[in-house]
């Protein structure tokens, strides 16, 4: 190893190391904490010299920030449990963490740059869609795998089911599960015949809305209203009246918080109130908080609801309010929090399996998980195949409502029954086919 490179190393080390022990053991005070990051650099070339590298992107700024920044402090608590215990084979995780904005042409820099100089052995992360689309054949074309938490297009896992091996996973409720629920919810559930959808531009809403408008046809429903707006937009006046004037009873949602506060908020604006019913991102905090009263009542899909309803759940909980101190004691975004937890602990799982750290061999290993991994949203028994790199099946997500700027759950009997975890079930009904690429 080169001077230089030794230095690279180091610092890549101490920076993970703050990251890792200030973010998730908070029961060490400062002074010990930065004790035991000395010490460990300090031991670096006996104890440390080679730590396993893995990626985290995700959006760390901007408008999806509520998610990204949720999704990677449940990966660091999830990292700074395994290295507390020992790490794996004997070594300690190395988070190397990049916020990617959001922005597809960032992931694809984040990347390569992961890829070609950081020497990460796996990915984790990815919030967006589109970000996870542009940015993964770079995974692929490596023979890395990469670990979805958090991104659910129905295509991210069947991108290149064209080629012999596929390294991309996830552990989210996709949209094909997702879609039906909302309409399962909106049509049988609750009722309404004239539902509308608005949906943003990005990859992410429009996928989901082709989910909608195919879920929607399986029940003989066709939307009186199919409007769609940009990221960043503030003003929903002009879609929301042509859905008012259409006779919409509900409306259907697929996009994030920001914008999704501003239907709310348009909603109040016109003196008109109906339903909003939409894909998992309706629990975010920036949708709540921004939203107001007018958010009150949305309801949405959820793997994971902040409440403690398992002893990991209130580990997990108790150890991430403590840790991260979130306003109100309320997580930003639990899902992705909870999700990105999981998704570290799935992949140590692999590697431990795999007893190395090449990427054929850790893929490999999580198509073949020998041992139940516990999770946050699930117990995770065998979670992946060869031929399917889904974690989550249409029977584990429940619906939640926003009440009191809090998600809860929205039907009492799934409240009753949440201390029983609901593991995979592949032949479990309600999800469309998924999406393959043409």
């Amino acid at each position: 190893m080169s001077q230089s490179n030794t230095k690279t190393t180091r610092r890549d080390f101490l920076n993970s190391s703050l990251n890792i022990a200030g973010a998730s053991m908070v029961q060490f005070n400062l002074k010990k904490t930065l004790g035991a990051v000395a010490l460990a650099c300090a031991t670096f070339g006996v104890q440390a010299a080679d730590p396993i590298k893995i990626g985290v992107s995700g959006p760390f700024t901007g408008g999806s920030s509520s998610m990204g920044v949720s999704m990677r402090d449940g990966v660091r608590l999830a990292a700074a449990e395994i290295n507390a215990a020992g790490g794996v084979l004997g070594r300690q995780l190395l988070l190397v963490e990049r916020d990617d904005e959001a922005k597809n042409e960032r992931g694809v820099q984040i990347a390569q740059e992961l890829i070609n100089k950081e020497k990460v052995v796996a990915t984790v992360g990815y919030i967006n869609t589109g970000v996870a689309l542009a940015s993964q054949r770079f995974y692929q074309e490596a023979k890395i795998p990469v670990m979805n938490n958090v991104a659910t297009g129905s295509l991210v896992t069947h991108q290149f089911d064209d080629q012999p091996e596929n390294y991309i996973f996830r552990n989210a409720a996709h949209d094909s599960i997702q879609a039906p629920m909302i309409v399962e919810e909106a049509v049988v559930r609750r009722g309404f015949k004239k539902v509308a959808i608005l949906a943003d531009s990005t990859n992410y809403g429009q996928l989901g809305r082709d989910d909608l408008e195919k879920a929607l046809a399986i029940k003989g429903v066709k939307a009186v209203a199919v409007e769609k707006f940009n990221i960043k937009d503030v003003d929903m006046t002009a879609q929301l009246l042509k859905a008012k004037e259409a006779g919409a009873e509900v409306i259907l949602t697929y996009a994030i918080g920001p914008e999704l506060a501003q239907i709310a908020n348009g909603m109040t604006k016109l003196g008109w109130k109906v339903p909003m019913i939409g894909s998992w991102t309706l629990s975010m905090a920036n949708f709540i908080d921004n939203a107001g009263a007018g958010g009150e009542g949305a309801r949405m899909p959820q793997t994971f609801i902040q409440e403690p309803t398992t002893p990991k759940r209130n580990s997990f909980i108790v150890s991430y309010l403590k840790t991260f101190n979130p306003k109100n004691a309320r997580i930003d975004s639990p899902v992705s929090a909870a999700q990105g937890y999981d998704s570290i602990y799935l992949l140590t799982a692999a590697i431990k399996q795999a007893g190395a750290l090449e990427g054929p061999k850790i893929k490999a290993a999580l198509e073949d998980l020998k041992a139940p991994v516990e999770g946050v949203v699930t117990t995770y028994n065998k979670p992946f195949t060869k031929t399917d790199h889904e974690a989550i099946t249409a029977n584990i997500p429940v619906f939640g409502e926003v009440k009191n700027q809090r998600v809860v759950y929205a039907y009492e009997e799934d409240q009753k029954k949440a201390s029983e975890v609901r593991v995979k079930d592949a032949a479990a009904k309600g999800a469309l086919t998924p999406v393959k690429k043409k």
